[in-house]
């Protein structure tokens, strides 16, 4: 009989632990905002509606991983929109398809008013999450998107753009992807060519967040070199714990940690274990190895749901935030260190890079990148010398 008694007060005891984790992780959400780096919702509405959104009602649509009670019940503060066309538009549509999915993402917005706000400063993030709304921001994913075009990139930022991640998973005419490392790609670049460093000063310049996902490591060093301002990695994991070349490497976190930079930790299971199972505490452990060699101030959430098709067990969709918060709690990680993994790091970025662009506002180079490395039967040449 002592026996069971003493085995029902171990589980009450543990029962209790739970929920007091759980309701720390929650009363901390409600007055910090979780600020996610990647979603790529935009792209489940192209695929699955044609960007129709008179054909979907995100109140009641249960087929994605984020609709409106999930974000509600994950207490998602803010997150960045991704504006995603696959590698396969390059040198054809990939501009047009972009401009698309960044329409559909204010088009979102403006459906669902009591839910989302757009935001295009730090300022607005935080005011969203006063007025209990989910701040809404842009990321361009992928170079190939600006068809190395500074015009367009300025335009995109004009459009509300925020972020872009340099490369997807290809090779620009400026920059070097992740599959370089594999050596499935071979490098074009060695990783940022001279026209990609003035990419990197535009963003700059403009106050256009540098996103470090899904890029090479010499790009990712060279970015890191070359941008005034600090980067993210809006959808990456660490290197050491889950060898696969889309996450980060040691050395690099110990540079974004001298840059004053983000890691928001991806959750996609080829990520996280680099196999095809991955559970909720394998993600926490991404989170506290980005803390142990990068620090606190390094580490934030990059989900990436519904761009991925294998989530951990008990992170099936976005309301499952505030389990991994208590986690990260159970694991000892203090009420500060956590408030500024939810979302203080990324809008000191967010801040730093707005204040750079104060300082650098009337510094512009309109050189263009050199025909030869664009040229191709979908391009002409008016603007180029013979």
């Amino acid at each position: 009989e002592k026996m069971w008694i003493s085995v029902f007060l171990f589980c009450l005891f543990t029962l209790t632990s739970a929920d007091e984790f759980n309701v720390r992780a929650k009363e901390l959400m409600k007055k910090h905002p979780l600020i996610d780096g990647h979603n790529d919702l935009p792209w489940q509405l192209l695929k699955r509606f044609h960007n129709q959104l008179n054909k979907v009602d995100l109140n009641t649509f249960n087929e994605t991983h984020t609709n409106i009670p999930k974000l509600k019940l994950g207490h998602v503060g803010g997150q960045f929109w991704a504006a995603f066309t696959p590698c396969d538009t390059q040198y054809k549509d990939a501009v047009r398809q972009t401009l698309d999915q960044i329409d559909v993402i204010h088009r979102m917005c403006k459906k669902y008013p009591e839910t989302f706000t757009f935001a295009e400063t730090s300022a607005d993030i935080r005011t969203a999450f006063k007025n209990k709304k989910v701040a809404s921001l842009i990321g361009v994913e992928g170079g190939h998107s600006i068809d190395s075009s500074m015009a367009t990139l300025r335009l995109f930022y004009s459009l509300g753009v925020r972020y872009m991640t340099l490369t997807h998973s290809c090779n620009t005419p400026w920059a070097d992807c992740w599959k370089v490392n594999t050596g499935a790609v071979e490098a074009e670049n060695n990783g940022l060519s001279d026209f990609g460093k003035k990419i990197i000063k535009e963003m700059n310049h403009l106050g256009m967040i540098v996103d470090l996902a899904h890029v090479s490591v010499k790009t990712m060093s060279d970015a890191l070199e070359v941008s005034e301002a600090p980067i993210i990695f809006s959808h990456s994991s660490a290197y050491a714990l889950c060898k696969h070349e889309r996450n980060v490497p040691d050395n690099i976190l110990k540079i974004v940690k001298e840059k004053k930079g983000v890691v928001m930790v991806n959750f996609y299971n080829t990520y996280v274990t680099c196999s095809d199972n991955a559970n909720l505490s394998d993600v926490a452990d991404h989170f506290d190895y980005i803390k142990n060699v990068a620090g606190y101030e390094a580490v934030g959430f990059g989900g990436d749901y519904d761009g991925v098709n294998r989530l951990p067990t008990g992170l099936e969709d976005v309301s499952f935030y505030p389990d991994l918060v208590a986690e990260l709690l159970r694991r000892n990680w203090t009420d500060m260190e956590v408030q500024a993994a939810l979302g203080e790091n990324l809008l000191r970025v967010f801040e730093a890079v707005e204040n750079v662009r104060v300082r650098n506002e009337l510094l512009v180079d309109d050189t263009p990148i050199s025909y030869d490395k664009v040229q191709n039967p979908c391009r002409t040449s008016y603007g180029y010398s013979n």
